[in-house]
């Protein structure tokens, strides 16, 4: 019933930013907590970020604190992901989800957008 569209990704030089947005779209819900994660080619998907329903309870990996923020604009429906100095291990497809609890594993969520890829050259 939730619909979850990523966009923003491309092409991007080491230590540059790109900010992905996440916009959903379905039948009129409660707002819910939503996650970042990304998956990269021969590895396993990885959690990256989350964000509560209000926005009051924010969680990051390691790998990107200090240089990635998740926000979330809930009278647009919409998350963002700000990605600054940015690395080439950062190189993935970076998928937002849906659920009900604030959780960095991914089978926790229920709902998942289609993907964008983000590319960074050295």
């Amino acid at each position: 019933q939730v619909q979850l569209v990523e966009s923003g990704g491309g092409l991007v030089q080491a230590g540059g930013s790109v900010r992905l947005s996440c916009a959903a779209s379905g039948p009129p819900r409660s707002r819910y907590t939503m996650g970042w994660f990304r998956q990269a080619p021969g590895k396993e998907r990885e959690f990256v970020a989350t964000i509560s329903r209000s926005g009051d309870y924010i969680y990051y990996a390691d790998s990107v604190k200090g240089r990635f923020t998740v926000s979330r604009d809930n009278a647009k429906n919409t998350v963002y992901l700000q990605m600054n100095g940015l690395k080439p291990e950062d190189t993935a497809v970076y998928y937002c989800a849906a659920g009900i609890l604030v959780d960095t594993n991914s089978r926790k969520y229920d709902y998942w957008g289609q993907g964008t890829q983000v590319t960074v050259s050295s």
